[in-house]
């Protein structure tokens, strides 16, 4: 008997690769060689199911497709023996009888049409897509993100030639502010009305920019966009050129992101052989061209004047506005500075219309964001929700709660990268909306969401964010140069357990002075990690100015002890990097302060329980006596 040919979709993204997946799709494609099977392999865009790559797809005709996750190479010939049929009379035979008896006997191993059946305890997968909602991520994990051809078989493609065949320029801006579209890369100012500005400028030379400088440290929403939907990227990029006039298309991509950079590239090759991009688009008058160019990686660039200052070959330094970049930006013309995301999402509105879109979400905050679910979650990826949906049912529903069984409970959120703010557990209801996270001293931001436990301090994340902003400062204003940095020195000061009473209200005075007096969004926005923690968490600052580091997290603050319960096995002392711990076999061990580093590396090893994780002034006056 000969079956269908059956289709395996593996994803080979930056992150993916970087769990294994390459090395499993050679195992597949090795394996498939030996079975001389026909069978489609393909690469696959992001599916935003971080936690379970490398991630298997196997198609079969007529079935539902069925997942296998964190798949190692070892685990891909009894995987593909159950699903493919190999060449050969007894290849076959083998086959029917492993999958009859496995149907006959329920076999769990044969996996439920879409769960997971490799490390299936985490649960079936739809309790990670159900909540969500598809629009900048439409199609997910079905297309390969380097062919074309796949891209328009998804409709791809069709919003650009509606547009350039069907409607004026003005039409396609009006189209966009009736979508109530906002830029989905900061503070949320209407796409439409950035449209509009460029588009009423004098005739003549008019640009738009992708921003791609995502930075933030635990976002990756923009890379894993770039990588798995680039032809999207670029159609949303081609409409909005039509719309204000542009002829040129700039993608700004930092270049710490190859990946992205590459399918990009290829991506504008494809389109303009196709006739897609080019001189005459799609057979139409219109001409609109692309390139890619490469920033450095500086955090300040994703600010838009930054960003065309690095694009001109100067220093990414922020200037004033106004003027704005919609009336003069790159090389002086007028240009339409988009996020990656926001582009992204141009294209379903053209297709379906403003009203579809402008039908979902919250009356100030329309359409679907996508976010890059991090830190204490059971199940992190890029995700995509409607807006008003709230912070709870992301960290809940769509990321399963906090992960491991430690016992730790959901603490906060920190929401919008080193510009945003952490939002407490006791504030989770709050709806993801432009406005109601303003209110509450965040901000949407570009979309990085870090999910913090009772194990994390709220004084160490807020001079974790604090440290990147000021690194990441241009220097350019004193306030930020210089605000951020004795802010820094208060947070150091703190964490090392010699804070001062004052030092509370210094950390305020000093936020306010550099929110009002920095140029740029970055300066602006740097203290609200310490507003946030100060305004939700000053019992966890007090703590600290009295010694105690309530998470147990800051190394000056804690101190290890072995109770009585040691049964001298020395597994502390073989484990312990900094020999504090002398290996005394059957006698009670002692950890030496001096040589102890906190790296925790001696409690998991215990049988017995018998390290204490001690917190209080003891400690601080132990670190100072061990020094001098």
């Amino acid at each position: 008997m000969t079956r269908p040919p059956v289709e395996i979709r593996l994803g080979l993204g930056s992150c993916c690769v970087a769990s294994g997946s390459r090395d499993v799709y050679d195992a597949v494609e090795r394996t498939l060689g030996a079975m001389r099977a026909t069978v489609t392999l393909r690469q696959a865009g992001c599916v935003g199911i971080c936690h379970r790559v490398p991630l298997l797809e196997i198609i079969e005709p007529g079935c539902e497709p069925v997942m296998y996750g964190n798949v190692t190479p070892d685990a891909v010939p009894a995987i593909l023996k159950r699903h493919v049929e190999p060449q050969g009379f007894g290849g076959r035979m083998g086959y029917w009888v492993r999958r009859g008896w496995s149907l006959l006997t329920r076999d769990a191993a044969w996996g439920r049409p879409g769960e997971f059946v490799v490390d299936a305890d985490a649960g079936p997968a739809g309790a990670f897509f159900a909540p969500q909602m598809r629009i900048t991520t439409e199609a997910c994990g079905r297309m390969d993100p380097t062919d074309i051809n796949e891209y328009r078989m998804h409709d791809g493609y069709e919003a650009l030639r509606r547009a350039v065949q069907g409607m004026k320029p003005s039409d396609v801006v009006e189209t966009i502010l009736a979508s109530q579209l906002r830029g989905r890369g900061g503070a949320g100012f209407p796409t439409g009305k950035k449209w509009q500005v460029v588009a009423s400028q004098p005739p003549g030379l008019r640009y738009v920019i992708c921003n791609g400088d995502e930075g933030d440290p635990g976002a990756f929403m923009d890379r894993m966009l770039l990588e798995a939907y680039p032809h999207r990227i670029l159609e949303g990029a081609a409409i909005a050129a039509y719309a204000v006039g542009a002829e040129e298309v700039i993608f700004y991509i930092r270049q710490e992101y190859p990946l992205a950079v590459q399918r990009v590239t290829e991506a504008i090759r494809q389109a303009t052989a196709a006739g897609v991009l080019g001189e005459s688009v799609m057979g139409t008058p219109v001409a609109i061209r692309a390139s890619v160019r490469q920033g450095s990686g500086a955090f300040v660039c994703g600010e838009e004047t930054a960003l065309i200052a690095s694009i001109e070959g100067r220093r990414g330094n922020p200037r004033l506005r106004p003027p704005f970049p919609a009336v003069s930006g790159y090389l002086g013309r007028p240009t339409c500075v988009n996020n990656v995301e926001t582009l992204g999402t141009v294209p379903w509105i053209v297709r379906h219309g403003a009203e579809a879109f402008a039908a979902i979400g919250t009356p100030s905050s329309k359409g679907t964001k996508v976010f890059s679910l991090t830190g204490k979650v059971a199940r992190g990826g890029l995700i995509e929700v409607p807006m008003g949906m709230t912070i709870r049912q992301i960290v809940e529903e769509v990321g399963g709660g906090i992960k491991g069984d430690r016992g730790f409970k959901f603490k906060a959120v920190q929401i919008g990268g080193p510009s945003g703010g952490c939002i407490p557990a006791e504030l989770a209801d709050t709806p993801v909306d432009y406005e109601a996270l303003t209110r509450l001293g965040a901000i949407m931001g570009s979309g990085g969401l870090v999910v913090l436990d009772e194990s994390d301090c709220m004084v160490d994340i807020a001079r974790y964010f604090l440290q990147f902003t000021q690194n990441e400062s241009c220097g350019k204003c004193t306030f930020c140069r210089i605000g951020t940095k004795r802010m820094l020195e208060i947070l150091n000061r703190l964490v090392e357990g010699r804070g001062r009473r004052e030092d509370l209200d210094e950390l305020e005075t000093l936020a306010g002075q550099i929110t009002k007096s920095s140029l740029c969004g970055l300066g602006q926005t740097a203290p609200n990690p310490v507003l946030t923690t100060l305004k939700y968490f000053r019992s966890e600052y007090e703590a600290h100015i009295d010694g105690r580091c309530p998470a147990r997290k800051c190394p000056a603050l804690i101190r290890y002890e072995v109770n009585d319960k040691c049964i001298g096995c020395t597994n502390c002392a073989q484990v312990c990097p900094a020999d504090a711990i002398e290996p005394r076999p059957y006698a009670l061990h002692w950890i030496d302060p001096a040589k102890c580093t906190r790296c925790d590396m001696c409690v998991p090893v215990c049988p017995t329980e018998a390290i204490d994780i001690v917190t209080g002034k003891a400690s601080v006056e132990l670190r100072i006596s061990s020094v001098e």
